[in-house]
């Protein structure tokens, strides 16, 4: 699938939890966004955890996820760094 192709679904259901979160994110759905990737369990939940609250704004917080993960925030746009997740977890 392709980033267009994912952008254009309909509904993310059939996605895992990482993806479904960056779907809803992509819809403005911040909230439904976060709600699962709290539940997505592992490194890609925590990935998207992460990359939400930096969105959000929420430095520390966004520091703290990084920081778990091992990895400092990147150096790219949130727009960025959310069509980098997309491109991975569409090609895991």
């Amino acid at each position: 699938m392709t980033v267009e192709e994912f952008k254009a679904l309909p509904s993310p259901e059939k996605l895992g939890g990482a993806l479904q979160a960056l779907w809803h994110d992509a819809r403005g759905d911040w909230a439904k966004a976060h709600e699962i990737a709290q539940q997505t369990a592992g490194r890609a939940g925590d990935r998207v955890h992460a990359y939400l609250h930096r969105k959000e704004g929420d430095e520390g917080n966004a520091r703290y996820w990084y920081h778990q993960l091992g990895m400092n925030k990147p150096e790219v746009t949130v727009e960025e760094e959310w069509l980098g997740l997309v491109r991975e977890f569409l090609n895991a």
